[in-house]
This record gives structure tokens, C-alpha cells and sequence, in this order.
């Protein structure tokens, strides 16, 4: 028997092994006999061999100490071991650790200590000891034993790097905090992560870069092999991470992307970090066509302004097509073509969303009777559901020669501002087809009823939407009229401007509509929307002249003004200029501190939630949670905007998703009444298009709430999260709701607009402002929703008073939900195409499916919420890795057909 390990392993170390080993104090020796008596013969013989070159290691002559070194690495490398158990020679060697180890710490450098500490390694993972540091034994050339280990044992070796990893991390944290030396670490840290990358495990080689603050490191052990793993790793953590390591992970993805010519995935990540040079390199740094051609529809998609240069495109007709794919200009033609593919072509009537004739007698009968209010609700209704079509029964119904046509008739059918609507409804069944758009709407513009002029111009601003054009029509049409006597007129041109430009940071528009804030007779609704427009044009810009100029107009505001329902939206469009910016936001939210005490909070919430909207931050999650806890008295605003906020940070990913849905649920029970009213809009936004059928119920149940305002805002938001989506359980929940409020006119007419809602574009169009998988957020799409929502906290005043036009704000969110291929001439193309549920195959190793429970359809496609599409044939290469909205697709050289 060799000498007993406990006594030279230092009395500490004894104890530890004991402990690891589990051998009790009493008599060792009886324990130790009994244990050879149950081993086999073979069992035996190995354990006495190991015996022997434990001793023969600490033998003075060198060659003798290789020999038995040697001799030990072989038998642990040809060991046999089973996933669960440990080798049978580190079993053996276990007692002996304190004696190697407590030699290890009297050899001189060389060679053999090397060898040594690569088996103490090994050892050390197989002992359970605390505080055991295989780090002390890794060797400067990081483990020979490791590299040339046989498959049986990459189990516990993968478990020996994630522990020396781990115990890297601490090493790098304490030298940081000492400020000590850590190049030796480094050199450790670029064999690990190498090792990593061979191994298939991307996820562990990020990580421990991430601790060890060295990300760039990554880019070079990056292979054709891995690369898009590790990416999908990167792009993923990247939401989990606190600024400005989550940055610093993009970059180094795009860097990584740019690198393997994966261009399109590089534009996506340079469109989530908002930087235009980004997506300019990508241009520049790829020569083909047809690729450059599907980077400008996901930049269309993305609503993003992009002006390309002679570096983009050198030839000036390519130049052209592909700005026009940009501008959007093909939009309209593609919605049209998928219409006719479902064969949803024909117009639809609002007694068609209705279904009238399935509920009972009398709520029926009412649903017949010809008020105002009630033909005020059929007109959004008709302009939701035949949104994009170009035709409908009621507006565009060609004019009989004696009447003046239908659509005179309809529109009379209207009351004052609600002819503003529907003369601007117009604008939205004509949605995208500039051409055809304008020359329908221009008849209403020598209508001598201002609401009707009102309207006309907030409807070119409708059907201008998403649209860039380099003749600039609804600049041309709409300039002359911001400064006209009548505020009707002045607001359906403001609004039209901001909703044509959203997100384009026009400057002369900025000049025009700066100078009506700083106006001191304007009237104060005038005053709003020019803001809000403003706030659309330079969504997320941080323009300082804007902001000031918005500032002055809040400061200028007198008490009876601050108390006016409409002032809830001056804070707003100064959030929307910070949308998404986070820190850029905290020099004007010290600025806001100096309002008036009245609208001083209400701001604050405001901005706050603005500049993380999309975040995820969970910080600012807690700090709106801990505002709604608060007991007010009545007058106070500031908790409805808090409570959207929490929608609009926690929105940004799934997980966030599910833990804000619940934090709301909280809210229901225990907020103060101001809370509750949000709290439907809150999960309308959180599930906007998505119908999740927990919060289906939970907005069903409010529906029926005591106090209207929550029963009207649970509505809207049944409309919200079915938007689009033609879901049969919310129509059927909204009929019932018709029948049950038949006498209440206001919460009907919010049943109706649901209804248009829930049947948008008869079912083809989502409002889900985040694309490519969900990971892209489209900051006009989402200021055009929150724009509607704080409208909506206070719905009697703004929807049921004279502005239920902010509803058409919903524009700027309104895309088609489809897959449409193209082949490389932009002509359409169908192919075979699974779509099914898209699967989280972050992490896993191999080529995992994506999608699960798939069905074959030809394209064009449309996709719901959480589905995602793959080709099903071979014959074709989709030019984007993600296959939503238009997609081009270049024959395969390598196909060959089966005969």
C-alpha cells in the first residue's frame, strides 16, 4: 500500500479528502479491506498498478517519474466510463490526490510538472471538495491530456473546462478589484475558448468572454461552421444584457456577420442598434443586385428613410429600382396580389362584420336605426376592413349621375367632425395607391364644409402612409392648408403631414410646424396636433429644436389649458422624439421637472416610458410598477401613462411578455380606478395582433365592468390583440358585446370600432409593430399606436368627443402579414412553403428544426403571429434568411430535378 495521502497533503487537505471520499474516522484500515475484498481480480490489478506509479512519481530519478506519468495519462485516456460514473483509474487515483498534490507544490518547472498538473486537473474535477482549484493546475499550454482525450471521456472534460471557466471568471474579477497582472489568464482564456469553438459549444466560449471583458476576441476563433450559431447566440443574450454590453454583443455580431458576407442578417442587427452607417457599409461592402434589392424591402418594412448614394448603387437605373422598393412604391401592388390569391377581393359592408342576424330580436332591431354615432362607427368600420382594397360599398361606389353618387350620401350621413372622418376614410380603402388615392380624394377638396375639406386632407396623408415619393405630393397638397383660418382644416393637415412623414425627419416641415407652436392665437387643438405631428416626423431623433419647441408650448400652456383632455398628448409627442433612446432622454426629463405641477409627473412617466419603450429594461419596469402603487386622489394623470410604459418596456421579449401580463393582473386588483382604465390598453399593446386567450379572457371579463371607461378600454383592446386576425372567439365575444350594450351608444360605438379592428384588411393586415422573427421593433408603428392609446385613456373626452380621428393614427402600424415571393424581376413566384410555429432553437447543437406543426401552402402566405416559414423545395434560394413580407428568391445551380 502507498503511504497513506491524508498525512502529507497538509492537515486541511486531509479533511477535505475524507470528506470527498467519505471514510469515516474510525478505522480506516477495516474500511479499506473490505473495499478490495468486493473489487474484482482485473479492478485489483489496476488499483495496485496505480498504487505503484503514485510512488514511482515521487521517485528522484526523472525517467523514472515519466515513465509513470506516461503510464497514468494512458490509463486514464483508455479508460472506459459510462456518462454517469468516473473512470475507474481517477477512482482509484482519488486517495492519492493530497499525496501528488502536496509533491506537485515541491517540483521544480519542467516538463514532468506540466504532465503532473494536467492529471491534477482531471483529478480535481473528480473531487467534489470545495474550494479545489483546477486553475492552479492549468498548465501554461493548457492540458495536452484535454486535446487528444478519446470520446468516452468529453463528458467529464467538457465539465473540466466549464469549471476552469468559471473559476476564470472569479480569478479576472479579483485581479480587476486588486489591479493586478491578467495576461497568464488570457493566454488560459484563448486556448479555452478555442477548445469551445471546436466543440460545438459556442454558447459557454461567448460566455466566458463576457466575463472576461474581451468579446473581440471572438471574431477570429469564428469558422463557416459555427458562425451562425454563435451569432444567433449573441443576438439573443443581447436582450438579456445591461447596457452597453448589450451594444458592444450586436457589434460584434454584425462584425461577425459582415466577415462570412451574411449581409442580410448584418442589416437587420444594424437596424435594431438604429445606425444608418451600419446599414450604409452593408450596401457598400455587397456587389450583387439582387441582393441589395431584398436589403431595401426589409429597410421599406422597417419604415426607415434611406436615401442611397453612387457608393450604394453606381448605376443610376439600378440606383432607381431599388429606392423605389425603398419608397415603397410596389406596396400596394403586392397587398392586391395576395387579396386576389385568398379571393378576399370583394368589398365588404359593415352589416357584414356585424352578423346582426345572429343575435337576438332586439338587439338586432337596434342595430338598424339610423343615428349619427351609429353611421360614425360604420365608417371606421369600413375603412379597417376594406383597408388597402380600393373599393367599397359605401365611399368609392361609382356616383350616379342625379344623386351625386353613394358616396356623397354616405358622407352626409354624418354629422360635422364626423364628416372629417369620413371623407379621410377615403384615404385609408385607398391605402398605398398614391396615384389612384389622390385623384378619388381630390373631388372633396372643393367641398365648400370645411370638416369635409378637413377630412380629404387627412385622408392624402392616410394614403400616403409608409409611402416615400420623390414628387412629394402630400407636401405639395397639404402645406398650403396648416395655415388656414379654420382649426378643422388646420388639424386634418397637420395630421395627414405626420402621418405621411413619419419617421423622416423632413426639416422643412419643421420650420412650418414649429413656427405654429411658438403662435400664440393658435387655438389649442391645433396646438396638440402639431405636436403630436412632430413627434411623428422625428420619432426617435432627440431633435433638440423640436423638443424646445414642444417645451415652450407645455410651459406657455395656462391651468385651464393643462386641464383640458388633449393635453395628455403634448407630453407624448415630446416622448416620441426619444423613442427607444434611453439614457438621451434624462437632459429633458430634468427639463420636465420644471412644469407645472400638474402635467409635471404625467411627463415624467411619459418620457421614462418613451425612451425604454422596447427595451426590456427591467429597472424601469420596477420603477412605473412602484409609481402605480401609489393611492392618489382623482385628479392625478400620471398613473395611466405608467401603466402603458410597463407595456411598452416589458414588450420587447417573450419572457418580459408573460411577467407583465401578470404584474397587470395585480394591478386590476388592487389599483386605484385611473389603473384599471389602462390597464386593458396595456395588454391590447403587449398582445397587439397577437390573440393570447389568457388575456382574451381577462379583457372579456372587463368588457362587462362596472365602471364604462374600463369596460371601453377592455373593448378597444379585444380589437387590439385580434387585429387583423379575423379571430373567431373575439367576433363572437364582440357580437355578444353588441347585443348586451345595445342602449349604451358610446360603449357600442367602441364595440364597433373592435369589430373593424378585429376584421383589419378582412384579415390580412397585422399592427404588430415588430417584424423579422420579432426582433426588429418599427419605431412609426409603434409611435402611431401609442399616439391611439393615450388618446384612449381618455376615451369620452377625444374618441366619443370630436377627435375620433386620432383612431386612423393605427395607419402607421398597418402592414400585410404575408410571405410573398418573388422571383429576381420583382414578379411574383409561387412555391411550396411550410409555415408552422416558430421553435426557439437557440443554444442547441446540430441543425435542430425551427418550426413545428407545419403545413404546406403555395405562396403568397399569411403569417399569424409566432409563425415563421421555410422553403419547401430545393429548386430556389430565398436572398433573406427570414422569410416574412417580400422575398426574392434565385434559382438554385445545384438543383436537380428527380426524373
Amino acid at each position: 500500500m502507498a503511504p497513506d495521502p491524508n498525512s502529507s497533503g497538509g492537515t486541511s487537505s486531509g479533511s477535505r479528502n475524507e470528506a470527498a471520499v467519505k471514510v469515516p474516522t474510525k478505522d480506516p484500515k477495516k474500511k479499506d479491506d473490505k473495499k478490495d475484498e468486493d473489487l474484482s481480480d482485473e479492478d485489483l490489478a489496476l488499483k495496485q498498478q496505480l498504487e505503484l506509479y503514485v510512488e514511482r512519481v515521487q521517485d528522484p530519478d526523472p525517467g523514472l517519474q515519466k515513465v509513470a506519468l506516461e503510464s497514468m495519462r494512458q490509463e486514464i485516456r483508455t479508460s472506459t466510463s459510462s456518462m454517469t460514473s468516473v473512470p475507474k483509474p481517477l477512482k482509484f487515483l482519488r486517495p492519492h490526490y493530497g499525496t501528488l498534490k502536496a509533491y506537485y507544490e515541491t517540483m521544480a518547472d519542467s516538463e514532468l510538472k506540466k504532465y503532473l498538473a494536467d492529471i491534477l486537473s482531471v483529478l480535481a474535477l473528480t473531487m467534489s471538495a470545495e474550494g479545489e482549484r483546477l486553475f492552479e493546475y492549468a498548465s501554461a499550454n493548457v492540458n495536452p491530456l484535454f486535446q487528444t482525450i478519446s470520446g468516452k471521456l468529453k463528458v467529464q472534460i467538457a465539465g473540466i473546462r466549464r469549471n476552469l471557466a468559471g473559476e476564470i471568471a472569479q480569478e479576472y474579477a479579483k485581479r480587476q478589484s486588486e489591479e493586478g497582472p491578467i495576461d497568464d489568464l488570457m493566454e488560459l482564456v484563448q486556448q479555452i475558448v478555442a477548445f469551445h469553438m471546436k466543440h460545438n459549444a459556442e454558447p459557454e466560449a461567448v460566455d466566458l468572454l463576457m466575463e472576461v471583458e474581451d468579446l473581440d476576441l471572438l471574431v477570429e476563433h469564428v469558422d463557416s461552421t459555427n458562425f451562425k450559431r454563435t451569432c444567433l447566440y449573441l443576438t439573443s443574450s443581447a436582450r438579456y444584457l445591461p447596457g452597453p454590453d448589450d451594444m458592444l454583443v450586436l457589434d460584434i455580431a454584425y462584425m461577425i456577420y459582415l466577415k462570412f458576407e451574411e449581409y442580410t442578417n448584418a442589416l437587420q442587427i444594424a437596424l435594431f442598434l438604429d445606425n444608418l452607417q451600419y446599414a450604409k457599409q452593408v450596401f457598400t461592402s455587397c456587389d450583387d443586385l439582387q441582393r441589395k434589392k431584398q436589403f431595401c424591402y426589409i429597410l421599406a418594412r422597417h419604415g426607415v428613410t434611406f436615401v442611397l448614394d453612387e457608393e450604394a448603387a453606381a448605376d443610376d437605373e439600378d440606383r432607381e429600382v431599388l429606392q423605389d422598393i425603398i419608397n415603397n412604391a410596389k406596396l400596394s401592388e403586392g397587398y392586391l396580389n395576395l387579396a386576389r390569391d385568398i379571393e378576399v377581393m370583394e368589398a365588404k359592408t359593415p352589416e357584414d362584420i356585424y352578423k346582426a342576424h345572429l343575435l337576438d330580436g332586439r338587439a338586432s332591431g337596434a342595430a338598424s336605426v339610423d343615428s349619427a354615432r351609429q353611421n360614425l362607427a360604420a365608417t371606421f368600420v369600413n375603412a379597417f376592413v376594406n383597408a388597402g382594397f380600393g373599393q367599397d360599398k359605401l365611399m368609392t361606389v361609382p356616383s350616379d349621375s342625379s344623386s351625386g353618387g353613394a358616396s356623397g350620401n354616405w358622407l352626409f350621413k354624418n354629422k360635422e367632425h364626423g364628416k372629417t372622418s369620413a371623407a379621410a376614410s377615403l384615404g385609408m380603402i385607398l391605402l398605398w395607391d398614391v396615384d389612384s388615392g389622390l385623384a378619388q380624394i381630390d373631388k372633396y377638396f372643393h367641398s365648400n364644409d370645411n370638416h369635409v375639406i378637413a377630412g380629404a386632407l387627412l385622408g392624402v396623408g392616410i394614403v400616403n402612409s409608409s409611402i416615400k415619393n420623390d414628387c412629394d405630393p402630400a407636401l405639395a397638397l397639404l402645406s398650403d392648408y396648416v395655415d388656414k383660418e379654420d382649426p378643422s382644416i388646420r388639424i386634418g393637415a397637420i395630421m395627414g403631414l405626420g402621418i405621411t412623414y413619419a419617421g423622416t425627419q423632413n426639416e422643412p416641415l419643421r420650420y412650418k410646424l414649429s413656427s405654429i407652436l411658438n403662435d400664440a392665437k393658435a387655438p389649442f387643438d391645433v396646438i396638440v396636433f402639431t405636436a403630436i405631428s412632430l413627434g411623428l416626423i422625428f420619432v426617435g431623433s432627440c431633435n433638440e429644436e423640436v423638443a424646445q419647441a414642444i417645451i415652450f408650448a407645455l410651459m406657455d400652456r395656462n391651468e385651464t389649458e393643462l386641464g383640458e383632455p388633449l393635453t395628455r398628448l403634448l407630453p407624448l409627442s415630446l416622448g416620441l422624439l426619444y423613442l427607444g433612446k434611453q439614457e438621451s432622454v434624462e437632459a429633458t426629463a430634468e427639463v420636465s421637472k420644471t412644469f407645472h405641477e400638474k402635467i409635471r409627473k404625467h411627463c415624467d412617466m411619459v418620457l421614462l416610458s418613451c425612451a425604454y419603450a422596447g427595451t426590456g429594461n427591467v429597472l424601469k419596469v420596477q420603477h412605473l410598477l412602484t409609481q402605480c402603487s401609489e393611492h392618489l386622489e382623482k385628479s392625478e394623470t400620471h398613473q395611466g401613462p405608467a401603466v402603458l410604459g410597463i407595456a411598452m418596456v416589458a414588450m420587447a421579449e417573450e419572457l418580459g411578455l408573460e411577467m407583465a401580463i401578470r404584474s397587470l393582473e395585480h394591478l386590476l386588483q388592487y389599483g386605484e380606478q385611473n389603473i384599471r382604465r389602462a390597464v386593458p390598453l396595456a395588454l391590447g399593446l403587449l398582445c397587439i395582433s397577437n390573440p393570447k386567450v389568457n388575456v382574451m379572457d381577462t379583457l372579456s371579463r372587463l368588457s362587462h365592468d362596472t365602471d364604462s371607461e374600463v369596460a371601453m378600454a377592455a373593448v378597444i383592446a379585444l380589437g387590439l390583440i385580434g387585429a387583423g386576425t379575423n379571430n373567431a372567439r373575439i367576433a363572437g365575444m364582440l357580437r355578444n358585446l353588441s347585443s348586451y350594450y345595445y342602449k349604451d351608444a358610446s360603449l357600442l360605438f367602441c364595440v364597433r370600432i373592435a369589430q373593424g379592428l378585429v376584421h383589419l384588411g378582412k384579415g390580412l393586415l397585422t399592427l404588430n409593430p415588430y417584424h423579422s422573427e420579432r426582433f426588429l421593433l418599427s419605431p412609426t408603428a409603434l409611435a402611431g399606436i401609442i399616439t391611439m392609446l393615450h388618446a384612449c385613456l381618455d376615451m369620452k373626452a377625444i374618441i366619443l368627443g370630436k377627435y375620433h380621428y386620432v383612431l386612423y393614427f393605427l395607419v402607421l402600424a398597418m402592414q400585410p402579414r404575408m410571405l410573398m415571393t418573388v422571383d429576381e424581376n420583382l414578379k411574383p413566384l409561387s412555391v411550396p412553403v411550410r409555415v408552422g410555429q416558430a421553435v426557439d432553437v437557440v443554444g442547441q447543437a446540430g441543425r435542430p428544426k425551427t418550426i413545428t406543426g407545419f403545413q404546406t401552402h403555395s405562396t403568397p402566405v399569411l403569417l399569424a403571429a409566432g409563425d415563421r416559414a421555410e422553403l419547401a423545395t430545393e429548386k430556389y434560394i430565398p436572398l433573406s434568411p427570414i422569410l416574412e413580407g417580400f422575398v426574392i428568391l434565385k434559382e438554385n445551380p445545384d438543383y436537380r430535378e428527380d426524373h
